[in-house]
């Protein structure tokens, strides 16, 4: 007991975090399991698929949340969206907190690994500010919806309905109680605000929510920050355009809706790829050139240290500048009058090789175990690696093994490829220097 207790300690912060999303499914797996959870009973690997999605905040079912699970199993998978958006050492740090204790360093070191900071400095209060906001976020979400949905449905499953899907947008999940997704309301004003400011919010990271709360002034946001919001605003806009003019003709699509539902549905088909799994429109009727823009809005995902996932936007973005600054004929990459460290360049592109080698591996292993047209799997790879939860219709069809393979991507994508390196790899280091050598590349 000793023993284990030693080795447990002793566990790095990457490994930590990564048993505890591992223990945060097991236990999701076996409530899932219970009888009271479902309509009727489902195998085992099923439970795990959806508390892997639910978990990861992916949003790919193999199930109807809405018909497969009764109240009890929806709380289940609603209470593990939180614990996976938030983070399981938020909520552990909390209790700690109610209890009186008090924060150790290795704790501090974890929320900071957590978070992707880079100092263990105000962690504790980063914890308290965020759990505070994300609470307040998604309740006055609900009360809004509940005004839109009590109407419809009645007090009991109004209420319960507009909470469900405040959480899961917020913690950018993408669960929804309906089979169609979000397509009902692909007009409605109230429903494409709300859940699209929540899951924007919580895709943004909480650092920026942080800063943003505590300088108010754009001037002197921190570099990430601004990075942050300005990619956001930027990427947000071109996809919307874009996907206006892709689908503006297609039937199936925007073709058959009124301009008001055009504009608004190429919106929230627009800002929803980047992790957040909600669909107004059905994203296996949308053109094969949107489809290619959508796989790269999944793989580029949210903010760092935020609900979301993929290579993360300040990735994309330092990888791009490093580009332009090489065909400059610089040396150095600048933005916001501030210089981007090499090793911060390094980093994403560590980031981006190792996700890509994922991903492919994933598509490889998909297109042996999978009966299904390519582009199909390779949408589906790049949706759970990104933990979107948008599908061509492949998730229900898959096969057993092709379930693993899904539940692995989604594992990887939201704990990050890079900290689930660090958590496999042994620790090594050596002061040894080598001469240079040349390369011949391009």
């Amino acid at each position: 007991m000793n023993s284990l207790r030693f080795k447990v300690i002793n566990m790095s912060p990457p490994q930590t975090l990564a048993v505890s999303f591992l223990a945060a499914i097991f236990v999701g797996t076996l409530l899932l399991l219970l009888p009271i959870a479902t309509t009727q009973p489902i195998s085992p690997l099923d439970a795990m698929f959806t508390a892997t999605s639910a978990t990861t905040v992916t949003g790919l079912v193999v199930l109807d949340t809405g018909t497969d699970f009764t109240v009890f199993g929806q709380i289940v998978i609603m209470i593990l969206i939180k614990i996976g958006g938030l983070g399981l050492m938020t909520f552990t740090i909390m209790i700690i907190l109610v209890l009186g204790k008090k924060i150790g360093l290795k704790e501090r070191i974890l929320i900071q690994q957590s978070f992707n900071q880079t100092s263990v400095g105000g962690m504790v209060r980063l914890v308290k500010v965020l759990f505070l906001f994300a609470l307040a976020m998604e309740l006055i979400a609900t009360l809004i919806l509940s005004i839109r949905w009590v109407p419809e449905y009645g007090w009991g499953f109004g209420l319960f309905t507009s909470l469900f899907h405040a959480v899961s947008a917020f913690n950018n999940a993408g669960f929804s109680l309906w089979s169609d997704s979000l397509s009902s309301y692909v007009g409605d004003p109230t429903v494409n605000l709300v859940i699209t400011f929540l899951f924007i919010t919580g895709g943004i990271g909480f650092t920026v929510l942080y800063d943003l709360f505590y300088t108010r002034n754009f001037r002197h946001l921190s570099l990430h920050s601004k990075i942050m919001l300005v990619g956001t605003l930027v990427v947000n806009i071109f996809a919307m355009i874009l996907i206006f003019v892709l689908e503006y003709m297609n039937p199936e699509t925007l073709g058959m809706l009124t301009m008001g539902e055009k504009l608004w549905a190429a919106y929230f088909q627009a800002v929803t790829p980047r992790t957040a799994g909600f669909n107004s429109l059905d994203i296996g009727s949308l053109e094969p050139s949107t489809i290619v823009f959508l796989l790269l809005l999944m793989f580029i995902g949210a903010g760092s240290a935020s609900t979301g996932s993929g290579i993360k936007l300040t990735t994309f973005l330092v990888i791009v500048l490093a580009v332009v600054t090489y065909l400059r004929g610089k040396n150095e990459s600048v933005v916001f009058s501030r210089t981007i460290p090499p090793h911060i360049v390094t980093r994403s592109l560590a980031i981006v090789v190792i996700s890509l080698m994922a991903v492919f591996g994933g598509i490889f292993l998909l297109s042996i175990t999978e009966q299904s047209p390519f582009m199909m799997i390779v949408f589906e790879a790049f949706s759970a690696f990104g933990t979107v939860g948008l599908s061509m219709g492949l998730t229900d069809e898959l096969s057993a093994v092709g379930k693993q393979v899904i539940m692995v991507l989604m594992f990887v994508g939201r704990i990050g490829p890079v900290t689930l390196a660090f958590a496999l790899a042994k620790d090594f280091k050596s002061n040894v220097r080598y001469p240079k050598g040349d390369i011949f590349t391009g």
